[in-house]
This record gives structure tokens, sequence and C-alpha cells, in this order.
């Protein structure tokens, strides 16, 4: 455990990054029956990166303390990975939609023009339910390696 107490405040992120997304990996599974490439799927339940952004910010607010710069630029990256994840890439799934859309109004080559995934960002419960995990498994680690 002492090797691992100076990063702990960067490993533990990654251990709950890796975690959440070995969950979703399980539960996405479950739903649309196993396959491998879905381990690095983007989108659904719950947020990886959420997950990750949020246990950074309290990896940091535990071991560096709250009132610094790097607990500041911990929270306004994870502020901006939050919202991409949220709003950017949900606009990415609109237009996903509506070209293909368009491609099928069309009557184009589906070999030329293939169908462009529609969901892409994750929905307000994924978000949550990820930024909870992140909270919790940092804590827990925190503890542990503590």
């Amino acid at each position: 455990m002492k090797l691992i107490a100076p990063y702990a405040v960067f490993i533990i992120p990654v251990l709950v990054a890796v975690i959440v997304q070995a969950i979703k990996f399980v539960l996405y599974s479950l739903k649309h029956g196993w396959d491998i490439r879905y381990a690095f799927t983007h989108g659904h339940m719950p947020s990886a990166h959420t997950a990750f952004a949020v246990s950074l910010v309290t990896s940091i607010g535990f071991y560096e303390g709250v009132h610094n710069g790097t607990f500041a630029v911990a929270f306004a990256l994870a502020f901006l990975i939050i919202d991409d994840a949220a709003r950017l890439r949900m606009y990415l799934g609109d237009q996903g939609r509506y070209l293909n859309m368009l491609i099928e109004q069309l009557d184009v080559d589906d070999k030329k023009f293939p169908r462009l995934k529609e969901r892409t960002g994750h929905r307000v419960n994924e978000i949550i339910v990820g930024a909870i995990l992140g909270i919790v498994l940092t804590v827990l680690f925190v503890k542990l390696f503590s």
C-alpha cells in the first residue's frame, strides 16, 4: 500500500473508471447479449466518464484539499466532461438521426453511406449513477489505501 500512496490521487480515479466501465459492460451484455466490443461502448448506464471525473475531484479534494488551484481545475474539468457526456454528444446523436432519415428518404447505397450511430451521449440518470458510483468507490478506495 505504501507504493500506491503517493499516486493514489490519480490511481483511484483510474480504478473507479475501470470498475464502472466493467459494470457498464455487464449491464449492457445482460440486455443485448455478450460481445467483447461492448466493453468499449460509449453512452449507456452508468457513465464511466462522469465516474472518473467525479472520482478525480473527490480524490483531489481528499488528498490535496479543496482550497487550492488543483481542486478548482479538477472541478472545472469534471464540469466540462459531464457537459460533454450529456449535452454535446446528444446533439451529435440528433445529427446522426437526421442524416439517417435523409439517407433513407434519398434511397442511396447503404455501403456508400452507412448508418450513423444515433446514441452517443448519456441520459441524466446515467450521469447521476456514474457520479454516485464515482464518489462512493473513491471514498471506499481512500479508506482502503489510508
